[in-house]
């Protein structure tokens, strides 16, 4: 009987579903209405779905893509958290960093500074004192601490974050205090910035580890809950795992322990599979475009590889962990449409979720979402049956439309259902701008990947605005996140610094750092099960400009550390800093800030089947015929069942082409070939690709 590797990823409206057969390599989809006051019930009722299944014996790998903790964060309901800082710094956390958080504008009058979660009325003061060196000042006091517990001990506390000054060069003072936390406070958790970030710069340790401490409580119990109802249907795999922000995946109770770095888990996937896609495929460079119900996620990913980033700020607060660079914008299929009171329509950044969800779905919602415009544009059929069970019903949609965008601005309908599809397409462009031509890169190079339950219903319009090289649309694009999930590797990043000048650095000084947390990545990863040849390991250094206020991570490898050859190190430092900043400096000195190691237990590589032609006709994979709104003409357009479309296969649009997790749109004039992956190959029309010859050579 044939085992099955499951891997699912929880979106604010779908929950979705991957299942590979581990003996064949067959993938198979399924899709559910998640389940936002407790997410472990969509999951388990599509567990148990493939487990009534006469052929599935059982689960030998599961893993999940959670917005448990990004929600908690999002919505402020975390944990009561308290705070512990070395006396005289109690103001840190609120007073922050005094940087403008508010992107390109010198100023914004609407700022308004998030909320803290651990407040000064839960905040207390430690007696000690560690200097620049990691020598200790002033011993820990360990009875002004117990008495400061104690004075905390009535504001019903659940969580404690504890960041100390310089505590990641001596943790010695940090562990101490966890220990008498659990003698005073029994039962409450205990985050630790010297395990949570052992990293130089106050502010972003004490952020990065409050977060964690008001997260960590929710996702125990919620991963422990999980955990459970899997065992008892006969899921008990030691193979469980939870996407991280950095694009690997890590242990229930690993993430649960360090609950900052799942910030991210959900749209990881997606990234994680377009990188796969990409050196696949041989598209070097694309942008990924995941568009599902409540969001869009975009990504650049150049030469095969994803971008990453040390740090960010998710809800207006700091995160600084690793994680794949990701922008997001509240664009999705379920976000809210409507005029406001000057008149102007707005779509945003509300969304109606799964409940009531758009007015389409006949659950109660009766303002209009994106989802119900394309409705009403025909892009999406009223015999679609979302999540393979939810009928659409385009009056609905047309009713809503009418009420709260038509009448208001005195439009047409399908004028109006344009006028939101139009706005939510420039936002999501503008988002891919931000990652890209603001960069410095040329869109004109890139390929456009577009997944997620909406995402391929924009993809073909959006890809032409933006003059990109073309798009492509995986063979399963509503659940690409799911299958990232399933392509990932287990990963655990560390770090620690030390602040060095470049040049006085020898092999040994490096090694004496970087050799105690390859150790520390190579004895997680065993406890994990991974041998030594299932680990790899990877090097990087932070590194600046003497002088700098930031600093730029470098890779470098073994042998580079090993011989001390900083002259390679100096060299690919000054080429990353060209390539970001469009400027180096090669006769300024350079430092060393922080010492980087990447540990990677290596899973199972899953292949992506590839197709031979079965010589199956175009005409055979057309379906239906409906009208569908392009620009400002109505056309007839053919419709187009996806698993009909042969491989090799070659059509022209306008086209629509329906499956079962999502619907592509193909604008007038477009080419489509489907690849021997089954992948939709689309490049621009060629009016639109002569006009831009034009206009390069104007």
């Amino acid at each position: 009987m044939p085992q099955y590797r499951v891997a699912v990823d929880t979106g604010g409206t779908f929950t979705d579903f991957v299942f590979l057969r581990e003996d064949t390599g067959e993938l198979s989809i399924a899709k559910r209405l998640s389940t936002p006051h407790d997410p472990s019930v969509a999951i388990m009722e599509g567990v148990d779905s493939l487990l009534a299944t006469p052929e599935a014996e059982g689960v030998t790998y599961f893993c999940h893509g959670t917005t448990v903790g990004t929600n908690a964060l999002l919505e402020e309901k975390g944990v009561r958290t308290g705070l512990l800082v070395s006396e005289g710094f109690r103001g840190i956390y609120e007073v922050m960093e005094q940087s403008r958080p508010h992107g390109p504008a010198l100023f914004d009058l609407n700022y308004r500074k998030p909320a803290l979660l651990a407040p000064q009325s839960r905040t207390g003061e430690v007696r000690e004192r560690v200097d620049y060196r990691g020598s200790v000042l002033v011993p820990l006091d360990e009875e002004a601490l117990r008495t400061t517990l104690r004075g905390l001990e009535g504001e019903d506390i659940e969580s404690i974050a504890v960041c100390l000054l310089f505590s990641y060069l001596h943790p010695a003072h940090e562990q101490r205090v966890r220990e008498i936390i659990a003698e005073e406070l029994p039962g409450c958790v205990v985050s630790l910035s010297s395990d949570v970030l052992p990293q130089i710069r106050e502010y972003a340790r004490l952020s990065t580890t409050v977060i964690n401490a008001y997260l960590q409580p929710i996702l125990e119990r919620y991963l422990g809950n999980l955990r459970t109802r899997l065992i008892d249907v006969g899921v008990t795999t030691a193979q469980a795992y939870v996407m991280q922000s950095n694009g690997g995946t890590a242990t229930f109770d690993k993430a649960a322990q360090k609950a900052a770095a799942t910030l991210l888990s959900g749209p990881a996937g997606g990234v994680t599979a377009g990188a796969r896609l990409s050196r696949m495929c041989g598209v070097n460079n694309i942008i990924t475009f995941d568009m599902g119900g409540t969001s869009c996620d975009v990504a650049l990913i150049e030469g095969g590889a994803p971008r990453l980033t040390n740090g960010g700020l998710i809800a207006g607060r700091q995160v600084a962990l690793p994680g794949l660079d990701i922008d997001t914008v509240s664009a999705g299929g379920g976000t809210l449409a409507g005029v406001d009171a000057q008149g102007v329509l707005k779509v945003g950044p509300d969304s109606a979720g799964s409940v009531p969800g758009p007015a389409c779905y006949g659950r109660g919602g009766t303002r209009p979402t994106v989802t119900d415009a394309n409705l009403v544009l025909g892009y999406l059929s009223a015999r679609s049956r979302l999540g393979g069970s939810l009928a659409l019903d385009t009056d609905a949609a047309a009713r809503a439309v009418r009420e709260h965008v038509a009448d208001p601005l005195g439009m047409d309908v399908l004028d109006a259902a344009k006028g939101v599809v139009d706005i939510v397409n420039i936002q999501m462009e503008e988002a891919i701008k931000g990652i890209s031509t603001m960069r410095g890169y040329d869109l004109r190079d890139f390929v456009l990947v577009g997944f997620g339950g909406a995402g391929p219903v924009h993809t073909a319009a959006m890809m032409e605005d933006l003059h990109m090289a073309g798009a492509l649309i995986p063979a399963h694009p509503g659940v690409l996140s799911a299958l990232g999930l399933m392509m990932a590797d287990v990963q655990h990043d560390y770090v620690r610094s030390r602040l060095d000048a470049l040049d006085e650095l020898s092999g040994p000084d490096m090694l004496s750092i970087v050799d105690g947390l390859v150790a520390a990545a190579r004895a997680d990863l065993s406890e994990e099960g991974f041998a030594d040849d299932a680990v790899e390991i990877d090097y990087t250094l932070d590194m600046r400009y003497r002088g700098q206020g930031y600093e730029v991570p470098v890779k470098v490898s073994r042998g580079a550390l090993e011989q001390g050859d900083t002259a390679t190190m100096r060299k690919a430092f000054d080429a990353e800093h060209l390539d970001r900043f469009g400027h180096a400096a090669p006769e300024e000195s350079v430092e060393v800030v922080s010492y980087r190691v990447t540990g990677r237990g290596l899973v199972p590589e899953v292949k992506l089947l590839e197709h031979e032609p079965v010589g199956r006709p175009l005409a055979e994979a057309q379906v239906d015929t409906r009208p569908v709104r392009f620009g400002d003409s109505v056309v007839d357009t053919p419709i187009y069942a996806r698993e009909l479309l042969d491989v090799g296969v070659t059509f022209t649009g306008p086209a629509i082409v329906d499956q079962e997790d999502t619907t592509v749109v193909v604008l007038p004039g477009q080419p489509v070939e489907v690849d021997r992956w089954r992948n939709l190959r689309i490049s621009p029309a060629p009016t639109s690709s002569e006009s831009r010859s034009q206009e390069a050579t104007r």
